[in-house]
């Protein structure tokens, strides 16, 4: 099954989505999106190294800091740090068992990281924005 075939089932059992780039700035899209899913019933956790609070959620500076089981990692980041981000998922995923998709927002595009998340079992969408995404399948709500 092509990754992106399997969205409908992330957003059915993923709840908890780390923001890997999460804005404190209320115009940007990495503190909209979350800002939506979180309206929608999903569990944020800010990652970003120069906030303490966003949306009123202790923001963790890295990903190894948070203490709440991650169903997802959601990047806010330019495509050329998305290999980084994918390694420091791994490494937690080989300490706490968690993560299982890495979602590059609408723009980010990594194909090194996508075989790396992939080759230690990790969905890996990219390029696709997940406030259009849940939008087009849960239009009613």
């Amino acid at each position: 099954m092509e990754n992106n075939d399997r969205i409908p089932e992330i957003f059915e059992n993923c709840h908890t989505i780390a923001v890997y780039g999460m804005s404190k700035n209320p115009k940007k899209a990495a503190h909209r999106v979350p800002a939506f899913l979180l309206a929608k019933g999903y569990a944020i956790i800010p990652v970003n190294p120069s906030a303490d609070m966003i949306l009123n959620r202790r923001c963790y500076h890295n990903l190894k800091e948070v203490e709440e089981r991650i169903d997802i990692i959601e990047v806010f980041r330019p495509s050329e740090e998305a290999l980084s981000i994918v390694q420091e998922a791994i490494q937690r995923k080989k300490e706490k068992g968690d993560i299982g998709v890495i979602w590059l927002q609408e723009g980010i595009q990594n194909e090194e990281a996508k075989m790396l998340a992939e080759k230690n079992g990790i969905i890996f969408i990219q390029d696709h924005c997940m406030f259009k995404e849940y939008s087009r399948l849960f239009p009613e709500s």
